[in-house]
């Protein structure tokens, strides 16, 4: 397969150089420390985005507005931990909603069964991504009030290269199947591994993780993914499912990728980089990763996480060591 003519239509260059969404540095905010994770899909004639929010005690979700997917609004959190001995008690990460699958399709969100479905993920200790994460399901009637269900998916030890725990997830659904994408580490601690693989439903039930996972594998020690290949998003386009994913390499530095398949369960990395770190000053001097693509009027804009070390003292009530937004760039 020659997946070079469909790379290059995707390869977003033009990046708009600062952060549209950005911590608020205020003490007990949901989004105090880091905003993190994008989600950009369209709704009602407007842009929406869910994003997860830092707090110093673990991640709680957000959404902002946008007329023309450049300037940016908060609407505020939208999905708030969970009570005391829950497995949201620490953490609720929404990530993604089922929407339209072409990469240049409306970018719509769609209900299923009269309910708008999203998927999170949830670590069971206080703290940074602390503990084995899990991926749940959850609800809702308008975007905005969501009914959280317990996890659907956790780490199995019978399968090692997930067993120190699961991440994001891309959540979709195509003729009729559920499907789930996920990342997940081998280990809990040390120099782990993370990779991706998925899950598929036909009645968001009963999960069957694909027996051939982990898909997207790591490169070897000098490739750019060759700690992590992580945050998978799936998009179909020109006879091909393109999945986006970000690499970490053993440079201390994430880009942006993409893999293909023509049937979602084989996967074929191209081996490029759609989005790269930017020069020593830049927003995303450290980490350009995380995607999130949607189309608009034939151009893709793809967000992604941007993190650079801190450089100066806020004048918010928050100081952190790095600065964690979310930035875009387009393909024209």
């Amino acid at each position: 397969m020659d997946i070079s003519p469909i790379s290059r239509q995707i390869y977003a260059r033009n990046k708009c150089g600062q952060l549209v969404l950005k911590p608020s540095y205020r003490k007990k905010a949901f989004d105090s420390h880091a905003v993190d994770c994008p989600f950009v899909f369209r709704h009602d004639g407007k842009y929406y985005m869910t994003f997860v929010g830092w707090d110093g005690i673990g991640y709680r979700t957000g959404m902002a507005v946008s007329d023309d997917l450049a300037s940016w609004k908060k609407i505020g959190m939208i999905i708030d931990r969970g009570p005391s001995g829950s497995f949201t008690e620490y953490n609720i990460a929404m990530t993604s909603i089922i929407r339209d699958n072409e990469l240049y399709g409306s970018g719509e969100v769609r209900k299923i069964n009269g309910k708008y479905i999203g998927t999170y993920h949830t670590y069971p200790g206080e703290g940074y991504e602390v503990g084995p994460g899990m991926i749940g399901i959850c609800y809702s009637d308008d975007l905005i009030n969501w009914t959280v269900e317990d996890p659907v998916l956790f780490p199995e030890k019978r399968y090692a290269w997930e067993a120190g725990g699961l991440y994001k997830s891309w959540f979709m659904e195509h003729d009729g199947v559920f499907y789930l994408f996920y990342n997940a580490k081998n280990i809990t601690e040390g120099d782990w591994k993370e990779q991706i693989g998925f899950a598929y439903s036909s009645d968001l039930r009963t999960w069957t993780k694909y027996p051939l996972n982990p898909v997207i594998t790591t490169g070897d020690t000098r490739s750019f993914d060759g700690r992590f290949a992580s945050d998978p998003c799936v998009f179909y386009h020109d006879g091909y499912w393109l999945l986006f994913y970000f690499g970490l390499s053993y440079d201390g530095h994430a880009r942006d990728s993409m893999a293909y398949s023509s049937d979602l369960f084989t996967w074929y990395k191209t081996n490029e980089i759609l989005i790269d770190v930017g020069p020593q000053g830049s927003i995303d001097s450290k980490y350009a990763h995380k995607p999130s693509v949607i189309a608009k009027e034939g151009m893709l804009y793809h967000f992604y996480c941007a993190v650079s070390p801190s450089k100066e003292k806020y004048t918010g009530e928050i100081e952190t060591a790095e600065i964690r937004g979310i930035s875009f760039a387009t393909s024209k």
